[in-house]
């Protein structure tokens, strides 16, 4: 099957994206081991559980909210203070990771630009930073395609492998906010 198929069957809404990206190659045992993921820094990985705990108790907080408004309202204000830590947190890791690059982005994968090619079918490990709610995602790939542009870079097409449904739902939510804030942003152009 040709790339250019392959677009013609694509099951996720793909959206253009500036958000910070580093990569590393998983090989033998690491590429086939579910819990090859893993990252050197702690300060990346405390960010990615924030995201995932908050995700995952939202809906605690929908039924505290039923039953007692002043108790859910403290637990939003202490929530947004956890945010702001992240949101700093996330600010030294965008330095670490490099510069925001863009991105086309899905809920199956990812493509980006690289001055280097990357094998098809080789597997590796993503760290994303999504703007600008700073969320910090580690996510395992599968290169699906590696071609050589006209300004010497790769532009490297890849599959997410292995994605828990908390990670696909984060994902999901920040491409939906993305595509609402791309349609409003050309309904003020149109005006």
């Amino acid at each position: 099957m040709s790339y250019q198929d392959a677009d013609d069957r694509r099951e996720y809404y793909r959206i253009e994206d500036l958000i910070a990206l580093d990569f590393s190659l998983l090989s033998g045992p690491e590429a086939l081991a579910s819990d090859a993921l893993h990252d050197s820094s702690p300060l990346f990985n405390l960010l990615s559980d924030l995201h995932l705990m908050d995700f995952e108790s939202q809906h605690l907080l929908r039924h505290i909210s039923e039953r007692d408004r002043t108790l859910a309202n403290y637990l939003k204000v202490m929530n947004k203070r956890i945010d702001l830590l992240g949101q700093a947190l996330a600010q030294n890791l965008v330095r670490d990771i490099g510069a925001p690059r863009q991105v086309s982005l899905s809920e199956g994968g990812i493509s980006f630009n690289h001055p280097q090619p990357v094998a098809q079918d080789s597997h590796l490990a993503l760290k994303m930073v999504l703007m600008p709610q700073a969320l910090g995602l580690l996510l395992r790939a599968k290169v699906v395609h590696c071609q050589a542009q006209a300004d010497g870079q790769f532009e490297i097409g890849t599959e997410f492998e292995a994605m828990t449904d908390a990670q696909r739902q984060l994902l999901a939510r920040h491409i939906l906010q993305k595509q609402a804030q791309q349609r409003r942003m050309a309904r003020e152009q149109q005006r």
